[in-house]
């Protein structure tokens, strides 16, 4: 049975999944295609915005592990109810805000976010735990 946690968990993985391409379009118009493919040896940095880009997607990438744990965790156990499908729905958009946050410098909206998101985390593993 697909579940809003389980919907949020794919939509989640899809937005994380694309986060890749702008600052690759950035590092390709920066160093030029064959210099972005291969590995040259004093490459030109990234714009100051795909480079916090491409470390929130790193961010990302790191939480979402711990996310899809959970969220798996909740539904194999039938622990999912209101509260971890509220908590998978705000998980996804503070994560979203958290990208834009990261990626235009905007730095307590970047750790209001990511706080949230740990506690969307907290309120999951509390479920299967209770």
């Amino acid at each position: 049975m697909i579940t809003a946690e389980l919907t949020y968990l794919t939509w989640i993985s899809l937005f994380t999944a694309l986060m890749w391409m702008p600052y690759t379009l950035n590092l390709i118009s920066v160093r030029g295609l064959i210099a972005a493919i291969s590995y040259p040896t004093d490459p030109k940095p990234l714009a100051p915005w795909a480079a916090r880009m491409k470390q929130a997607h790193a961010n990302a990438i790191e939480n979402l592990v711990i996310f899809g744990a959970l969220v798996l965790a909740a539904h194999s156990s039938g622990a999912n109810n209101e509260a971890t499908a509220v908590a998978c729905a705000v998980y996804f958009w503070a994560r979203c805000i958290h990208l834009l946050a990261y990626t235009f410098g905007i730095p307590w909206i970047r750790t209001a976010t990511f706080i949230v998101g740990f506690g969307c985390q907290a309120t999951i593993a509390a479920q299967i735990l209770i």
